[in-house]
């Protein structure tokens, strides 16, 4: 594995984080261990699943440059790191530092050929890359942290870092109201997938693709949406 990851101090990791308005998870390998425990023992694998038909929707290529905002521990961004192999690149990012911490020890136990793995510190109001850098842009799990306004705002930065044509992926657990039965106590929040719809058209997003994860019966995951949309 060759990784490119910047390294930087922990005051500048934790004004960073503490510029976003959006809900910060910041457990390191306390994360872990607990989705670790949920997608095993009332999610009857769904998690991995989602991550799986995620990865497949966003239709990875060898050299591409990917983003992932909300990176959390790294899980997702070095999953997809196989598929960007050779001579692409996947940066993950993350208002945690704990979470950067985490993928930063993960990544550095991992052997992939060709590919420049990077996490950092950073929030998605403010994305710390350049204009067009990327191929595609991920968001899983996270969109339900942010207010209304703050989805707005990222989802123009996401646009400014991605290039033309570029894909953007986001997957978001279903909706509260949208679930039943055990999933009904799922404590994570959600996104009706029309509102993730009409928010990327409002950005300029185009040619949108959409996939359900449905709960399994008797399983705790809520239900998740994902989609696939293109810079104009």
């Amino acid at each position: 594995m060759h990784s490119s990851a910047r390294h930087r101090h922990n005051s500048a990791d934790k004004a960073e984080a503490n510029a976003t308005k959006g809900l910060v998870l910041n457990d390191g390998w306390r994360y872990d261990l607990m989705g670790w425990f949920h997608d095993t023992f009332s999610s009857r694998g769904m998690l991995r699943k989602l991550r799986q038909k995620t990865i497949q929707l966003a239709q990875l290529q060898p050299g591409e440059q990917a983003l992932d905002i909300g990176c959390g521990t790294g899980t997702l961004a070095l999953e997809m790191a196989h598929f960007l192999s050779p001579g692409g690149s996947v940066t993950g990012v993350d208002p945690g530092a704990q979470q950067i911490a985490r993928a930063r020890a993960k990544a550095a136990r991992r052997h992939v050929l060709q590919v420049s793995i990077e996490f950092q510190v950073g929030v998605i109001e403010q994305i710390p890359f350049p204009d067009q850098s990327f191929d595609v842009v991920f968001s899983t799990l996270m969109m339900h942290h942010l207010p209304t306004p703050l989805k707005r705002q990222g989802l123009a930065e996401i646009a400014r870092v991605l290039k033309p044509g570029g894909r953007l992926v986001i997957a978001d657990f279903a909706h509260r109201q949208e679930r039943a039965g055990r999933a009904a106590r799922f404590p994570a929040g959600g996104s009706r997938l029309h509102d993730l719809e009409a928010l990327l058209q409002d950005a300029g997003f185009g040619q949108l693709v959409t996939e359900d994860v449905q709960p399994p019966r008797f399983s705790a995951f809520p239900g998740a949406s994902i989609v696939r949309a293109r810079r104009s």
